[in-house]
C-alpha cells in the first residue's frame, strides 16, 4: 500500500481521464431526492455531500435481476445459450463509501462458498472500487461494531480521504488502483510519511462487540427476544434490498413460446414465502422466525461456515425500515441481555 495526494481540482481531472479512457462510472447521483447509484459522464452529476446512499452498490456485483442462460426448445433437444462474462463492461465505482466496499469481502465468500459463481467473479473482476472516506456519520452508522471503521480501506483498489485543504489523501491499495495511478502519474504527488488521516474521520464509537453477539446468539435459538424484536417487523424486505452484504436469490424462468431466460433475482429470508415448501410446510412460518435467521445468519452462520461477518454497519436497513426497527438497538439488546 503506498500513499499519494490529488489536488482538489485534480479529482475531475482523473474523473475525466477514466471516462476518456473507455471506463463505465457508477456513481452516487441525485435522482428523485434519493441519493443512488447510477452511471454518470460528468463529474458535475455526481453527489458528493451525503452521509450514505439509499441503495447500496452491491448491483454492480449483483443486479437485482440478471440473465443466467437463455434457452430454447424444440422437439428433440434443448439448446442453452449460455451469458458471455467477457461482454460485462469495465466499471469504475466511483464515491462508495468504506462499509459499501468491504462488503465485497462477504459477498466474495458467499458467492465462492463450493463452486466459483463465474458470472459474479468475473464482474468482481473488470470492477475498479474507488471508495470515499467518511467525515460524516449519523445516529445508524456502526462500522466500528462491525468490524470497520470510516477509513476502512477492506475491498477498495483506491480510497480518497479529504484532507482539510490539502487536497485528498490517495490510499493505493491493489494493482487496479495501481494502474490507475500509473496511467495518470502526473495528478498524484508522494505523500509525507507522517501524513496522517484520522484527525479528518467521523468519529464513529464501538456500540457492542460482534464477537460477544456471536458467541451469544449461539444459545438464544428459542429466545423469546425474537418476537419482542419482531413485533414490528412487517416483512417488506427493504432491509434486505438495501442491504450491502445480502445475497439471497430466487431462481426464475421466463419463457415465451419454446424460447426462455432463466433469471436470478434478489429475494430475502424476511418473506414468508422465502421457506414454503410445495406441500405447504413453511419451517419459518412466523415473522420472530425469520427475523431470527436474519441475525443468525449474519452474525452467527456466516462467521461460523465461511470465517466472515454478514454485516458490515452501514446502518441503511435501519434508514429504510418503514416501521422504525433499528438492528443497531436489537443488537446491543442481544449483548446486553443476561440470559436467553
Amino acid at each position: 500500500m503506498e500513499n499519494y495526494i490529488i489536488q482538489n481540482g485534480s479529482l475531475e481531472n482523473l474523473f475525466d481521464a477514466l471516462v476518456a479512457g473507455g471506463k463505465t462510472m457508477i456513481a452516487p447521483r441525485l435522482k428523485n431526492g434519493k441519493i443512488l447509484f447510477g452511471k454518470v459522464e460528468s463529474f458535475s452529476e455526481i453527489s458528493q455531500d451525503f452521509i450514505q446512499t439509499a441503495q447500496s452498490a452491491k448491483e454492480a456485483f449483483f443486479p437485482r435481476t440478471e440473465k443466467l442462460f437463455g434457452y430454447t426448445c424444440s422437439k428433440n433437444k434443448i439448446v442453452l445459450e449460455d451469458v458471455d462474462p467477457e461482454m460485462f463492461p469495465e466499471v469504475i465505482l466511483w464515491g462508495i463509501r468504506p462499509c459499501d466496499a468491504k462488503s465485497l469481502v462477504p459477498l466474495k465468500k458467499i458467492f465462492n462458498w463450493d463452486t466459483g459463481d463465474q458470472i459474479f467473479n468475473r464482474r468482481v473482476e473488470k470492477t475498479t472500487v474507488i471508495s470515499f472516506s467518511c467525515q460524516q456519520s449519523d445516529e445508524f452508522c456502526f462500522c466500528t461494531s462491525a468490524g470497520g471503521g470510516p477509513g476502512s480501506t477492506e475491498g477498495s483498489d483506491i480510497l480518497f480521504t479529504v484532507m482539510g485543504t490539502d487536497g485528498y489523501m490517495a490510499e493505493v491499495l491493489s494493482e487496479k488502483g495501481k494502474q490507475i495511478l500509473d496511467l495518470n502519474s502526473g495528478l498524484f504527488s508522494k505523500a509525507e510519511s507522517h501524513t496522517n488521516k484520522d484527525q479528518f474521520l467521523a468519529a464513529i464509537p464501538v456500540r457492542f462487540s460482534r464477537e460477544e453477539v456471536s458467541k451469544k446468539l449461539a444459545s438464544y435459538f428459542d429466545s423469546g427476544i425474537w418476537e419482542n424484536q419482531s413485533l414490528r417487523c412487517m416483512g417488506c424486505g427493504a432491509c434486505a434490498f438495501v442491504c450491502p452484504s445480502c445475497a439471497c436469490f430466487d431462481i426464475q424462468d421466463e419463457s415465451h413460446g419454446n424460447r426462455g431466460t432463466r433469471l436470478r433475482c434478489w429475494d430475502s429470508c424476511g418473506f414468508s414465502l422465502f421457506t414454503q415448501h410445495t406441500s405447504g410446510h413453511n419451517p419459518r412460518e412466523k415473522q420472530s422466525q425469520r427475523w431470527r435467521q436474519r441475525l443468525l445468519h449474519k452474525f452467527a452462520y456466516m462467521p461460523e461456515r465461511l470465517s466472515v461477518y454478514g454485516c458490515t454497519g452501514c446502518g441503511r436497513c435501519s434508514r429504510a425500515c418503514p416501521v422504525d426497527m433499528n438492528i443497531l438497538q436489537h443488537l446491543i439488546s442481544i449483548q446486553e441481555v443476561d440470559h436467553a
